[in-house]
């Protein structure tokens, strides 16, 4: 329990640069997106079997959710929820092999949090322009303006805030129950703070991401 409690370990140094096992671990999982996602890519067949349908089946999974949720015009953004859908469920159910997850890393859940702020940000002024960006945080009225900014920052730390605590706190009550209590008996809690809430933290994040972006673009 005590290490996920600690910082994460230094697994080696490049060029005097520390290099952590979140960080080591992120390019793990990178890797292994990309490297997947070349490998699986490669023999595509027009009448899909095997594992070709399961992957279209996801893909078609997640155009629905960017369409309901951002509607159909908002496509565009399908690469980039792919690809944040598919490394947060990664690095959330790590914990079942019994490394320590990424987004267990305060610095990781901050960093994906502000990459939405930032996204809404950008997306708000492109599409209402500077005076229509302004106008935004006079809304419904002016007298609201300190409020609405305040709002707006705290969006993305309550984004951040919300993973971390959930996938760390899965992770230190899962190491307490091993802890006290025979091998076999807290697979049950295993399995749920490690795979159901690590599930569910990584449909909340991508929801609230495409949520967030639709806002900006309204």
């Amino acid at each position: 329990m005590d290490r996920f409690l600690e910082a994460p370990l230094v697994v080696f140094r490049v060029g005097g640069i520390p290099i952590t096992e979140t960080v080591f671990i992120s390019w793990v999982i990178m890797g292994v997106m990309v490297g997947g996602g070349f490998a699986l890519t490669r023999r595509l067949r027009r009448t899909p079997t095997g594992v070709q349908s399961v992957l279209e089946l996801l893909v078609k999974g997640l155009i629905s959710l960017v369409t309901m949720t951002m509607g159909r015009d908002k496509l565009g953004f399908l690469g980039y929820m792919g690809a944040l859908t598919l490394y947060l469920l990664i690095s959330n159910i790590l914990g079942v092999t019994g490394l320590r997850p990424p987004t267990s890393d305060i610095n990781v859940t901050m960093a994906l949090a502000l990459l939405t702020f930032f996204a809404t940000q950008y997306y708000r002024f492109a599409f209402r322009g500077f005076g229509g960006y302004l106008k935004s945080f006079t809304e419904p009225v002016i007298f609201i303006f300190p409020m609405n900014v305040i709002s707006e920052l705290a969006a993305p730390v309550s984004l951040g805030m919300r993973l971390f605590g959930n996938i760390l706190g899965g992770s230190i009550i899962v190491a307490m129950i091993y802890s006290i209590i025979p091998l076999a008996i807290p697979l049950p809690f295993h399995l749920y703070f490690d795979l159901f809430v690590g599930v569910v933290q990584t449909y909340i994040f991508t929801m609230l991401t495409m949520v967030f972006v639709k806002m900006a673009l309204e």
